[in-house]
């Protein structure tokens, strides 16, 4: 290990989502990384019980991956993409569609989540006024929705913090659909809660507000994660789907966290057995080895947006490193691992130990909820008075000083584990969890 008179200057980086001062005053440095561990700089063995940012799904360090993005590197580090191509992005975009629901087959690269995001509200825009209604615009997000820090995603967006800094500089006619977290009538629900699939019925409300010839899309994670783990009621998204279909509205599917094999299934649509017209992709798509991120689009979405361009392009839109070919090969790699390990089966076998530890910590202090799916788990605490996120940030200093690597937002814990967890990796991670949670005031 670097010995620390070998230690960068902190002072230069300006850290994403990150409170600065406070990170550089006392700084965790990670160094290494292999199957379910970090290890930082001191030498200090960390599990990841995050995935890293709900990315490495199937575990740090995987040779496979890391011989194909390294073959790729010798062969050709580099081919752009407009006007040109290389056969690796095409193939990696047949693998990503294998994975889709039926019909959601055309693949848009992309680089990140956020990326993501936008070129599917992109998209949506683009195919309306293909279809010949251009004055289908508007765009509907839900209270406490992520999708990424473009402004495309943050207009849709519902968390505050992410957009009051920005608030004037927004994306106009947009709004938002309620949320769907409710304590009182779903505290501690294992698994989707009964209670809230009515909550759907309130975009025929803001339908009916705009008109519905005017909204162009909605967008919605199907299991909200970076706002505190907030599973969908049983029978909500089937609502969405059917006011959306009703009404000529194209519906979006975030799946940045769930592809993949998070939630025990390739997609969330998949699982819940809802088919959206657009999926957004990214994190597990390349187990994080490279940013990557995708697009699958409903074939007649793009067939329509294709055929309304007499000649020429089609869409103007894409990035320099569209399909970058370490991209792709990390891609291929990480799919070719997904399918031959079984790890989405293995997420979906491993869901009930997880989801019994998760709730065995009921009744530990500070504990007002426990909500999971798959291998996702967030565990709610009270704030404190005037303190909002100060008990759940204590509780991942004390973690990770313990060796188990959580993350929070506000005061819910969120775990997200590789899909490679076993047994003895989920008792250590809750058992921590236990531990720390009598010591924090």
């Amino acid at each position: 290990m670097n010995s620390p008179t070998d230690r960068p200057d902190l002072s230069n980086l300006w850290m994403p989502f990150t409170a600065n001062r406070q990170f550089k005053s006392s700084p965790r440095l990670l160094a290494k990384a292999k199957g379910m561990f970090y290890t930082t700089v001191d030498g200090h063995k960390v599990i990841d019980a995050t995935a890293g940012l709900w990315c490495v799904n199937a575990g740090h360090g995987r040779q496979e991956i890391i011989d194909a993005i390294s073959n790729q590197t010798a062969e050709m580090d580099y081919a752009p993409s407009f006007q040109i191509g290389h056969e690796h992005s095409f193939r990696a975009a047949t693998a990503v569609a294998e994975c889709m629901p039926e019909g959601l087959d055309r693949i848009f690269f992309t680089n990140s989540g956020s990326e993501s995001v936008d070129t599917a509200l992109k998209i949506a825009l683009a195919y309306h006024r293909a279809n010949g209604e251009a004055h289908r615009t508007r765009l509907i997000g839900r209270e406490r929705g992520y999708h990424g820090v473009g402004f495309g995603g943050i207009s849709v967006g519902g968390i505050s913090p992410n957009r009051k800094t920005f608030s004037s500089a927004l994306i106009p006619g947009t709004d938002h659909m309620p949320h769907t977290h409710n304590l009182e009538k779903n505290a501690y629900s294992r698994g989707q809660p009964e209670w809230g699939a009515h909550i759907a019925d309130e975009l025929e409300n803001i339908v009916a507000l705009h008109d519905p010839s005017t909204i162009a899309a909605v967008i919605v994670e199907p299991l909200a994660g970076s706002t505190g783990v907030l599973i969908p009621p049983k029978g909500y998204l089937e609502r969405l789907r059917a006011i959306t279909e009703k009404h000529g509205i194209l519906l979006i599917f975030d799946e940045v966290i769930t592809a993949f094999g998070r939630i025990g299934s390739s997609t969330a649509s998949e699982l819940f057995g809802v088919k959206p017209d657009l999926i957004t992709l990214a994190k597990g798509i390349s187990n994080a080895a490279v940013p990557a991120g995708a697009v699958a689009v409903r074939r007649e979405i793009h067939d329509t947006i294709l055929a309304a361009a007499a000649s020429g392009i089609e869409f103007f839109h894409g990035y320099t490193y569209s399909a970058h070919p370490l991209a792709t090969a990390a891609i291929m790699a990480t799919l070719n691992i997904y399918k031959r390990d079984q790890l989405f089966k293995r997420a979906a076998d491993m869901s009930q130990a997880f989801e019994d530890a998760a709730h065995s910590l009921k009744g530990e202090p500070h504990i007002i909820d426990i909500r999971n799916l798959g291998l996702v788990a967030g565990i709610e605490l009270e704030s404190r008075p005037g303190a909002p996120g100060a008990r759940a940030a204590e509780v991942f200093s004390k973690c990770f000083d313990k060796g188990v690597l959580i993350r929070y937002t506000g005061d819910t814990i969120a775990l997200s584990p590789p899909l490679i967890i076993e047994q003895e990796h989920i008792n250590q991670i809750f058992g921590t969890l236990s531990e720390v949670l009598k010591t924090v005031e």
